[in-house]
């Protein structure tokens, strides 16, 4: 990997640090971390984006507080709610599979991103179910998944309506 790369791959990681400490107050809080990965995918690309969120995930899951509500460690990964941290893993390589074989045309990323983000969103939900053990299927999609969807999409036009403004901004 080249050293601007490099770089810009640790950048971004902060990036999203920093997008997972900005919560909107709600009934059910939402933070601006999707947003950042979003953003990171578009700007980097599938390849050095993936590199980004996996760096980000990294970091935070050896204890540095980069996580929502400035929380970090394995522990946060290992909760009920840490599948969704771990499906942004997954959302990166779908992302960066669906622009690599369809190029990065704006319907190729907006289909990475969206079917990334449902298998993430699945992936969340499993995991929230073997945690609480208790709660079916559409039970927990009620509780993790549905509060989210309308303001995910919204930071995914906000990220694609960014990333036309910034990313030839950057250097490659």
């Amino acid at each position: 990997m080249k050293n601007k790369k490099l770089v810009l791959c640790g950048l971004f990681a902060a990036i999203i640090a920093v997008c997972s400490w900005i919560t909107i107050p709600s009934a059910v809080p939402f933070t601006m971390q999707t947003f950042g990965i979003f953003s990171v995918l578009l700007i980097l690309g599938g390849k050095y984006g993936t590199v980004a969120v996996f760096v980000y995930i990294s970091i935070g899951a050896i204890g540095l507080p980069v996580f929502a509500g400035f929380k970090g460690g394995l522990g946060v990964i290992l909760s009920p709610l840490g599948g969704y941290i771990i499906g942004f893993i997954a959302l990166s390589m779908i992302y960066m599979i669906i622009t690599k074989f369809f190029g990065e045309r704006l319907r190729s990323q907006i289909a990475g991103l969206s079917i990334g983000l449902i298998i993430c969103y699945l992936f969340g939900t499993v995991w929230y179910m073997l945690f609480v053990g208790e709660t079916n299927f559409a039970a927990a999609l009620t509780i993790c998944v549905l509060p989210f969807i309308i303001p995910d999409i919204l930071k995914m036009v906000l990220a694609v309506m960014l990333n036309k403004r910034i990313k030839n901004r950057i250097p490659s």
